[in-house]
């Protein structure tokens, strides 16, 4: 037999040798079942297979699991695109969402007056908290992305916003460059300054718009 050990057809093939392996295979499947679900989440709501409250909920859910998996799967010294990649996971919608985007699609609250003056005040609410936030100089990508997450969420439900409306568009783009980081790292000083900065303008820009739509 050549020296090798025959396996019967009741043998089982070990998956793993240690503890931490196993670890990593368990969080592996784990991380694999967050994209896959995320896709399939996208591609329903693309056709209207689910109402927008489902959407929003379950899409929320899954991004949340989502860090905490990524966080584990960067200890094992592997990156979410590396594992798309080794494992052949063709997601494109799921990679948009839990990568670049990091929050449901934008959803337009409510358009009367009782729903709006709540989104208003959760929108300012929000603004000052990310503010304060990087006026108290926090630095770190898992105390930045959570609290702009938070304040693009309610933006995009603030009604009849244009699509290209200028506070949107800025904290998108600091939710692309923080989703991009390991949640362990920090922004630099330049950074945290164009933050402050673009936060001001944005809130700046929102109150403006606020004063516009009691005025017409």
């Amino acid at each position: 037999m050549s020296g090798l050990a025959r396996l019967h057809d009741d043998d089982e093939v070990p998956l793993y040798d240690t503890s931490r392996e196993r670890e990593m295979l368990d969080e592996q499947a784990n991380l694999f079942s967050i994209i896959v679900a995320t896709e399939h989440l996208e591609r329903a709501y693309a056709r209207d297979a689910i109402s927008q409250q489902e959407y929003t909920t379950q899409c929320k859910k899954l991004i949340s699991q989502f860090k905490l998996a990524e966080r584990v799967i960067r200890g094992y010294n592997m990156t979410t695109e590396r594992f798309m990649e080794v494992y052949q996971l063709d997601c494109p919608r799921a990679s948009e969402r839990l990568l670049k985007m990091g929050v449901p699609e934008p959803i337009k609250g409510g358009a009367d007056e009782a729903s709006h003056a709540v989104t208003v005040a959760e929108t300012v609410q929000h603004f000052i908290t990310a503010m304060d936030a990087v006026k108290l100089e926090q630095r770190a990508v898992d105390e930045l992305q959570p609290l702009l997450s938070d304040l693009m969420d309610v933006l995009t439900r603030v009604p009849e916003t244009p699509n290209d409306f200028e506070p949107n568009r800025k904290i998108k783009k600091w939710l692309e460059k923080l989703n991009a980081m390991r949640a362990v790292d920090e922004i630099d000083e330049e950074d945290s300054r164009q933050l402050y900065h673009d936060l001001d303008s944005a809130y700046a820009e929102f109150t403006r718009y606020l004063k516009r739509g009691q005025t017409s």
